[in-house]
């Protein structure tokens, strides 16, 4: 048997919040009610989730536009880390969003670890375009130059 409920809350694999979603029984009573990550299908609850759903999409523009000017800042700012190397210009370690992110809160960006899509640490000298996702639907380019110290 399939019941119906309106998501409270954003269910990874099964739908965000203010979706009606059919799910089993079981699925409901034992974890998407008692999570209070859904509710049952009554007037009352529509309301209250057009209400929150009015707000999240407030929230999101909100949210979209403060990421659209990082993304400006973003793009004015390079980060220039000095690293030890060895013959060659071979590096001794390695440079990670760590230090990227650093780097970039000394020159007054504030980003968090998981904006920074650094997909390996960068293991030699030069110049490279560090994708930053700041938002759904914005994404940027950090410029990190490796030079020797």
């Amino acid at each position: 048997m399939a019941k119906e409920v309106i998501l409270i809350a954003d269910v990874a694999g099964l739908g965000v919040e203010g979706e009606v979603v059919r799910v089993a029984e079981g699925y409901a009573r034992n974890f998407l009610l008692p999570q209070r990550k859904a509710a049952l299908v009554t007037p009352g609850t529509r309301r209250l989730v057009e209400k929150k759903k009015a707000e999240r999409l407030e929230r999101q523009a909100l949210e979209r536009d403060a990421a659209e000017a990082l993304a400006k800042q973003l793009g004015t700012v390079s980060v220039t880390l000095s690293v030890k190397t060895g013959e060659g210009g071979k590096l001794f370690g390695s440079v990670t969003a760590a230090d990227i992110l650093t780097a970039l809160e000394k020159q007054g960006v504030k980003l968090d670890k998981k904006q920074l899509q650094l997909a390996a640490p960068l293991r030699e000298l030069g110049v490279f375009e560090v994708p930053c996702k700041l938002h759904d639907e914005v994404a940027t380019t950090c410029k990190v130059w490796v030079v020797e110290e």
